[in-house]
């Protein structure tokens, strides 16, 4: 709520097409007098990018970037407005030069500071936007000397510069580089009214909800009032058109992340006689950390109940254009919703997220942890130039979401003192006023009821220590540690967890990338790794592959290659599982996980739950099956056995039948007990396996007397229906493609249409293949059997026509059977 959504009688007016935008070497022109003679123009929007234009006239590849820092890019817009006006630029990349005809209006030097300037606008007028080369700049000789220099970071000038890291680290992600007006330009004509400088703090606490309001109000006709939620207060002037408001709001109710509640949300606005300022919608929420009974963990209490926070990290989702609307965002971030995630984290080395975005948290119910964009450098924190600059990009950024509800956590950014510690700096010895002093204040000021954190990892003797504060988790995963791990850390957050180079589905590299796996050039250059090191995260999946399923990866991908894919699909899929039911279960310390990352910028085996077309992978199925508000879960205690666990979320008491069922490969349980729960509002339920079957049964074969007998180990929370809530399993043995075949009858019912699978002998993994319809699980496992319903929803990049129509695969992609016409 950085301004005003509307305010009566002013005008605000896009800029955003009819632009166009011509490159030329640093420093060729001057100002628009020498930029007139240039010819080579081609159409632009904004918000856009070079790049973004340049691909659009066929003259870049997102494929094959070519380097856009080297060059000099003009942009230039014939202006239809006249009289005077307030340009506004919310963002430009990086060094740009702004003119009007040739009159100089403003320089900015952040990517991340919005720029204002009052212009006078003659008929006929041209706005002119020069951004300078980076790359001159990023070759200029330091100022002052660091006293670290992250590996993983090409050009270390960087860190003198206020632009996104994203392009600058090979190996991450494509080195697009960002130029041009990234953000939406506008012209504003003032009506009798102007506001400004408005602060706006929701809040909610045991008296209920609240309304603070402070702001500048410029031609306030009458006594003005601030109104929300049925409420009304009279605003008090506070002199020099300053004004405050206090409002509680009784018939408010409080907003929850989607696991735990509902979203209620309400329009705020000022009235004063016929004039109204709409301040957009806001929502009332508590938050409070938690940091143990020995003070040294960190977890979230919203409204006063405890919440375990899962998701993953954010980046934009296309690197070329930086879109950051609705339109852009609103897909991924329904999949989250879709996987029972609660929490996105917009991390550090990307950019500010946009109204938009956090417009959507708040309708979705997901809470946003929001770094601001620092990682790894050592920045120039004793520099009082640099000092201004991220105070203001900070100021201007909390300004821009005051009242979203969904904002839950402020970073200061991202491994910068895990850099310094792993460095052999001496965490005692380091101060960082930066973190500890700028952002921490300028989140006090802007955020007061938000969580605030000077860094992540922090915490703890070293920074990255998993037992206390805030982690980055990568035990599981780069460390190659095995899953057990995942409890013996005792890790209490993980702001980022569990990155696996994830494979996509089959149709998903037949469409974008037809090159065999793993050592095809084209496959390599999109596995991510860390710049300089001898390994990537494909050998870190493969470790676990041979690790969790006994096979050698090199020799499975010569002689099985699509074997191999479906394995490496499905493992870490079930290394995540493994990590979360650890996690999620009541007596675990953590409160948090956050895995890297939630979508690819490029397809191919890249860190992203979600591919670059914008289809989960089968590790994204597999953890929408382990983080439902409603959950069931399954984790081995050694000698102990089997532990089931229960979990309930959400506000009202869960009423189920729990149900334990033992199975070999064919069909038919060899042990089945149910037993009812009632599980209380925000509880949890631990039950061993031998308490539930009442007997011995070596239920996860640690006793080993004699052959194993079964295969599987299935726990099922069943509605008083009988419909399926929720369904874990424990498989005994690597998995192996299940012979036999996999009936499926098609059904359509008012609510869609869905699928009916029942498998003659145990499928461990189970790909649906339809071109038109998307289902709600794959990858999963088929019960010997047992039917398991599936509902499949329209793809809309299909478009319309014939019902659903697809192939049932096993592992390996042998057929298991068929469905619809033809």
């Amino acid at each position: 709520m950085a301004r005003p959504r509307a305010i009566s009688g002013a005008r605000d007016i896009p800029l955003d097409h009819s632009w166009t935008v011509a490159l030329t070497a640093p420093g060729a022109c001057a100002g628009p007098a020498q930029a007139m003679a240039l010819t080579d123009w081609i159409a632009a929007r904004a918000p856009g990018t070079v790049a973004q234009a340049l691909e659009a006239a066929g003259r870049w590849r997102r494929d094959a970037p070519t380097p856009l820092h080297d060059r000099d890019a003009w942009w230039r817009l014939a202006l239809e407005e006249t009289g005077r006006r307030r340009l506004c630029f919310e963002g430009l990349a990086t060094f740009a030069e702004v003119w009007l005809d040739t009159t100089p209006v403003l320089t900015s030097v952040s990517m991340f500071q919005p720029r204002t300037a009052e212009v006078d606008i003659a008929p006929g007028a041209t706005l002119w936007i020069c951004f300078r080369a980076l790359g001159p700049r990023l070759a200029a000789k330091p100022v002052s000397r660091a006293r670290w220099r992250p590996f993983i970071i090409e050009a270390q000038g960087l860190r003198f510069i206020r632009t996104t890291l994203l392009g600058h680290m090979p190996g991450w992600s494509p080195q697009v580089h960002a130029v041009g007006p990234w953000r939406p330009i506008r012209l504003i004509e003032d009506g009798p009214l102007r506001v400004e400088d408005v602060a706006l703090q929701a809040s909610w606490d045991e008296a209920g909800a609240r309304l603070e309001l402070e702001a500048t109000i410029h031609g306030l006709p009458q006594d003005g009032r601030l109104e929300c939620a049925g409420g009304s207060a009279a605003l008090e002037p506070l002199g020099e058109g300053r004004y405050r408001a206090s409002l509680g709001c009784p018939n408010a109710k409080p907003w929850w992340p989607r696991t735990h509640g509902d979203q209620p949300l309400y329009a705020a606005r000022i009235v004063a006689g016929e004039t109204e300022i709409d301040l957009g919608r806001t929502g009332f929420r508590g938050i409070e950390v938690d940091r143990g009974a020995d003070g040294r963990g960190f977890a979230l209490r919203i409204n006063g109940e405890p919440v375990f926070c899962r998701g993953a990290a954010w980046v934009p989702p296309d690197l070329v254009g930086l879109a950051s609307d609705r339109a852009a965002c609103e897909p991924i971030l329904r999949q989250m919703c879709d996987a029972g995630m609660n929490m996105v984290r917009v991390s550090g080395v990307g950019v500010y997220e946009s109204p938009a975005f956090f417009e959507l948290c708040d309708e979705l119910g997901i809470l946003v942890w929001h770094d601001f964009m620092f990682a790894n450098f050592d920045y120039p924190a004793s520099d009082p130039g640099f000092v201004a600059q991220v105070r203001a990009e900070a100021e201007a950024f909390l300004k821009g979401v005051q009242g979203s509800p969904s904002l839950a956590v402020l970073c200061g950014g991202s491994e910068v003192m895990q850099q310094a510690a792993m460095m052999g700096l001496p965490p005692g010895d380091l101060a960082w006023p930066l973190f500890d002093e700028v952002l921490a204040q300028a989140a006090a000021s802007f955020a007061p009821g938000v969580a605030y954190l000077p860094n992540t990892p922090c915490g703890g003797p070293l920074p990255f220590v998993a037992n206390e504060g805030v982690t980055h988790y990568y035990g599981v995963g780069a460390y190659e540690r095995p899953l057990a791990d995942a409890r013996a850390a005792g890790v209490r957050f993980a702001a980022e967890c569990l990155a696996f180079a994830n494979v996509p589905q089959p149709e998903t590299l037949a469409r974008a990338l037809s090159a065999p796996a793993v050592h095809d050039p084209r496959w390599k250059a999109r596995v991510p790794r860390d710049r300089g090191a001898s390994w990537d995260f494909e050998d870190v999946r493969d470790h676990y592959l041979q690790r969790l399923y006994g096979g050698d990866p090199y020799v499975l991908r010569r002689t099985h290659p699509e074997l191999y894919l479906d394995l490496s699909r499905k493992v870490s899929g079930d290394a995540m599982t493994a990590v979360f039911s650890e996690w999620r279960r009541a007596a675990s310390p953590c409160a948090g996980g956050l895995v890297w990352l939630l979508k690819d910028f490029e397809a191919g085996a890249g860190w992203g739950l979600i591919d670059a077309l914008g289809e989960p992978k089968p590790c994204w199925y597999a953890l929408k099956r382990v983080l439902q508000p409603r959950q069931v879960l399954i984790t081995e205690e050694g000698v102990n056995g089997l532990a089931v666990h229960v979990l309930n979320e959400g506000p009202e008491p869960l009423v189920a039948e729990l149900r334990l069922a033992v199975f070999a490969k064919q069909a038919g349980a060899l042990i089945d007990v149910r037993q009812a729960v009632n599980v209380p509002a925000r509880g949890a339920l631990e039950l061993s396996g031998f308490e539930l079957i009442g007997r011995f049964f070596d239920l996860s074969y640690a006793y080993r007397f004699g052959p194993r007998a079964h295969d599987l180990v299935v726990a099922q929370l069943l509605a008083p229906g009988g419909e399926t809530i929720s369904e874990a399993h424990h498989l005994l043995g690597p998995p192996r493609a299940g012979t036999g075949e996999v009936a499926a009858e098609l059904r359509q019912e008012a609510g869609g249409w869905s699928l009916a699978l029942t498998a003659e002998r145990l499928q461990p993994y189970v790909h649906i293949v339809d071109t038109a319809f998307r289902p709600s699980d794959d990858g999963f496992l088929l019960i010997p059997g047992e039917t398991r319903l599936v509902r499949l929803s329209s793809r809309q990049e299909a478009g319309g026509g014939t019902g659903p129509q697809g192939e049932i695969l096993a592992l390996g992609g042998r057929g298991l059977g068929a469905y619809g016409q033809g």
